[in-house]
């Protein structure tokens, strides 16, 4: 990191370095052996929207090749599996891969076990029972998972849960609704939060609880592939749970007390998506400058003309800057600081500079940065999208505010 003059600690640059050979030995070369399966929607996707069985072949031998090379769980408690390595070695890997894989490889998205999708500090508080059941098939990169907070009307605050977990001979019976669940279509176990004490619930004192349970679970249903953009099929999905029965042992953490693992989780994605922005905004200003000095207009390269330069001039600004503000808040994360203010900053601004990038890069190119070819168009619905997840870039001013109101000025 020649633009870094702080230190990052030799095992988290060994691991970079080994994930990009790793890209390089197991992800790139599977795009070029099946590019048109990976690349056209209509070999990708089946018919109900969902991945094709080669496609969910070929994403489950990346996540276990990772996890043979010791990469899939690098960020993993040691409690259940993990190399335990903190969040910037969790933020420098991210960045990493889409740095390298930009809107091309997108397999390179599983090479990490995501928060959403795999083990994570999220699932250190499972029971014995169910550390045993469901964990070594996730640790392995066999199975996967999906994370189901959101609902219809509890998108922003998601404290405004309507599913509801009752007690049932010991266990539990869910009955509710989950919408823009990642994963959901193709998950083989679900972290599903409920309200378990309404008052409680109510007063926003707890209430809520965390299950993780088998997605084959009589009564759990996935009614609809969500697509978004005009794709023909999609990664969210919408779930129904008609009287599911939980067992004492999927139970994650304490009950009445699952939400802070659902912030947790959020946090996590935080990271995941400043990393995620940095890295492919880098990509796309990259090939900006690349194609700049030979694409010629007017007798003149491109990158002569000031017009088209100094937006990315400015872009490739915003990006350090936000690369910096990534590799700062992890480091104090990890350190043991709440950085509640700086890591909604970091989210904000990272997603907010990473699209307006590729947005830059796309009107530098003209008309060929719309191209399938491209990927430039793949990396920037991404990034529009992620302005959302994981809380709006308004809901995180209105904790930076907070938090400033509060005497955090520093």
């Amino acid at each position: 990191m020649r633009s870094v003059a702080f230190s990052i600690p030799d095992d988290v640059i060994a691991v970079r370095n080994g994930i990009e050979a790793f890209l390089r030995k197991e992800v790139i070369p599977r795009h070029e052996e099946h590019h048109e399966l990976l690349s056209n929607q209509r070999l990708l996707y089946r018919v109900d929207g969902r991945f094709c069985d080669e496609a969910l072949a070929l994403i489950r031998r990346v996540r276990m090749a990772s996890a043979d090379a010791g990469y899939y769980n690098m960020c993993v408690p040691p409690e259940i599996g993990g190399a335990g390595m903190g969040l910037l070695a969790y933020y420098v890997a991210w960045e990493c891969i889409f740095r390298l894989c930009g809107g091309h490889h997108w397999l390179g998205t599983y090479v990490i076990s995501h928060w959403a999708f795999g083990p994570s500090r999220v699932l250190l508080e499972v029971s014995p029972k169910a550390r045993e059941e469901m964990l070594p098939a996730m640790i392995a990169g066999e199975k996967s998972m999906c994370f189901g907070l959101s609902e219809p009307g509890a998108g922003s605050d998601a404290a405004m849960l309507q599913t509801r977990a009752t007690a049932d001979d010991g266990g539990w019976r869910l009955n509710g609704r989950k919408i823009w669940i990642t994963n959901a279509p193709y998950a083989d176990y679900a972290l599903i939060f409920a309200i378990t004490d309404p008052e409680r619930a109510s007063r926003r004192k707890g209430g809520i609880s965390a299950f993780l349970i088998p997605t084959d679970t009589p009564g759990f249903e996935i009614e609809n592939v969500i697509r978004m953009y005009g794709e023909i099929g999609g990664n969210e999905g919408e779930v129904v749970l008609g009287d599911v029965r939980v067992e004492p042992h999927q139970l994650v953490g304490e009950l009445h007390e699952g939400f802070r693992l659902g912030v947790l989780g959020v946090s996590l994605g935080r990271v995941y998506n400043s990393a995620r922005a940095v890295g492919s905004a880098r990509w796309a200003l990259k090939r900006a400058i690349e194609y700049s000095k030979v694409r010629e207009v007017f007798g003149n390269a491109i990158s002569k003309y000031q017009g088209i330069m100094f937006p990315l001039a400015e872009s490739a600004t915003e990006v350090h800057a936000a690369h910096l503000m990534g590799l700062n808040t992890t480091m104090l994360l990890d350190g043991g600081k709440p950085a509640i203010k700086e890591l909604s900053m970091m989210k904000s601004y990272s997603v907010e500079v990473g699209a307006r990038a590729i947005d830059r890069v796309i009107q530098a190119h003209g008309a060929i940065g719309f191209t399938n070819e491209m990927g430039l168009t793949e990396a920037w619905k991404y990034l529009r999208l992620v302005n959302v997840a994981d809380g709006t870039n308004e809901i995180l001013r209105r904790t930076i505010l907070h938090r400033m109101l509060g005497g955090d000025l520093d």
